[in-house]
């Protein structure tokens, strides 16, 4: 009653209601003891004063204020709006905690993932050496010949410790016929495939998931074995032919013409299984080799904005955004594709290292060269890939023999198959290359003239 009559000296004490006095003790009280009645009148404004605080910071982006952003808010409570900060409250949930929006920054959600196969991650096969990709780790967990029209390739399934998913490596190379070391360039093999997986595994397990020599049939199987030695390097013969593509289902399966994506992998499967020529000096009789070489297929798609965005990216393109701008416009950057895996799986196969064959990579874009470069990857030579439509407007005779372009479906691997992809969307998204992006490609324009 003390603390009521230095408030009210003017008004004697019988005056006051109980309740006039109680709510008077709850405000000017720094905690209320008793029964959780009334909340503080302040309660509710601090959460709300630390974000305003929080905004002015550079951290801080309108995309936190979208997913239930509330600071000082437990975790558990985030996505339940206002009632979040009524929780704070209680005394006993009023504690320091550290700010939590449910979609953290790029940086934090490209990490890598925990591996959807718990049982196998510690059958990871390791690099071998120091190299910038070191802390990546992939293991081929399946190889199966596959015949094509361009003849037979080895697909191999690759799992890694980086993401959850599951990326591919095609493999041309005829040596994988041969159980001996008579042929003239050394087998393109996966080590982490060759390798022993556990001490009671059988022959039979080991040509299940494809670690055999030879070519497989009901007569003959034969296991590999562990390359206990790294294939000698023969610099008397071409380097092996290596495409690192980016998986494409709108161009690859249902024959989208917005994009070359899948005439070129129709044609890296075709152009690395042609015969290569040998130089005079090589140590063979023949003057050509049969054409080996790799595909490292990534499932990035839509340049690593993934099928979702890719869709949505093409109706921005349909309202005359270009490429580049639609990925820009939602939220992307424009081209948010990574290599490190890629050069992990080529190094698993024998390529590209410094104690294994360079490579000759078959791409345009400058960007792609730059960034297997960095990553460690002997690119001894860079082959350009001119889309088929513009090889056989400017040279009509470099093409001749190769594909008819105009005689029919052509037979290839993708829904495209061996034919040319033509139109004004192809030509909008190969001169966005070229402009744009800086991709290594003369640019025809109309009348047939070259622009550098």
């Amino acid at each position: 009653m003390a603390l009521t009559e230095s408030f009210y000296p003017n008004i004697s004490s019988p005056l006051l209601a109980d309740s006039d006095a109680a709510l008077l003790d709850v405000l000017t009280s720094p905690r209320w003891q008793g029964v959780q009645k009334f909340s503080r009148r302040d309660a509710a404004l601090d959460p709300l004063l630390l974000a305003v605080a929080a905004s002015a910071g550079a951290r801080t982006t309108r995309n936190h204020y979208q997913h239930d952003f509330f600071p000082g808010a437990p975790a558990e409570s985030i996505g339940r709006g206002k009632r979040a900060a009524e929780d704070t409250n209680k005394p006993q949930e009023r504690k320091r905690m550290s700010y939590v929006s449910r979609q953290g920054p790029r940086r934090l959600r490209l990490q890598p993932a925990v591996s959807p196969h718990p049982a196998t991650t510690s059958e990871i096969i390791s690099l071998d050496g120091p190299s910038p990709t070191s802390s990546i780790e992939v293991k081929c967990m399946a190889r199966t010949r596959i015949p094509t029209p361009h003849g037979p390739v080895f697909l191999h399934l690759y799992h890694n410790n980086r993401d959850n998913k599951e990326h591919l490596a095609i493999v041309v190379d005829p040596a994988q016929y041969s159980d001996n070391d008579s042929v003239l360039a050394p087998s393109i093999r996966s080590r982490s495939l060759d390798a022993v997986w556990s001490d009671d595994e059988t022959d039979m397990d080991r040509i299940i998931r494809g670690a055999y020599v030879g070519k497989l049939s009901a007569t003959s199987q034969h296991p590999s074995r562990p390359s206990s030695h790294q294939p000698p390097i023969t610099t008397s013969i071409p380097s092996p032919l290596v495409r690192i593509h980016s998986e494409c289902f709108t161009g690859e399966t249902i024959g989208s013409m917005r994009c070359d994506c899948g005439e070129q992998l129709d044609e890296a499967i075709r152009l690395i299984s042609q015969p290569t020529p040998l130089p005079e000096n090589a140590s063979s009789n023949s003057r050509t080799m049969p054409g080996r070489g790799a595909i490292i297929y990534l499932k990035q798609e839509g340049r690593g904005i993934g099928l979702l965005s890719k869709i949505r990216a093409y109706n921005l393109q349909d309202l005359g955004h270009d490429t580049v701008t639609a990925n820009l416009m939602l939220g992307h950057r424009a081209d948010e594709r990574g290599y490190e895996i890629a050069v992990a799986i080529l190094r698993d196969l024998g390529l590209g290292s410094e104690l294994a064959e360079g490579v000759r990579l078959l791409t345009n874009n400058p960007d792609k060269v730059q960034a297997i470069e960095k990553e460690g990857l002997r690119v001894v030579e860079r082959v350009p890939m001119v889309p088929r439509s513009w090889r056989h407007r400017s040279h009509p005779e470099a093409v001749a023999g190769d594909v008819e372009l105009d005689a029919g479906k052509a037979a290839g691997v993708t829904m495209i198959g061996g034919e040319a992809v033509r139109g004004e969307d192809l030509d909008k998204y190969l001169r966005t290359k070229i402009l744009r992006m800086g991709h290594m490609l003369p640019l025809y324009l109309a009348g047939g003239q070259a622009a550098s």
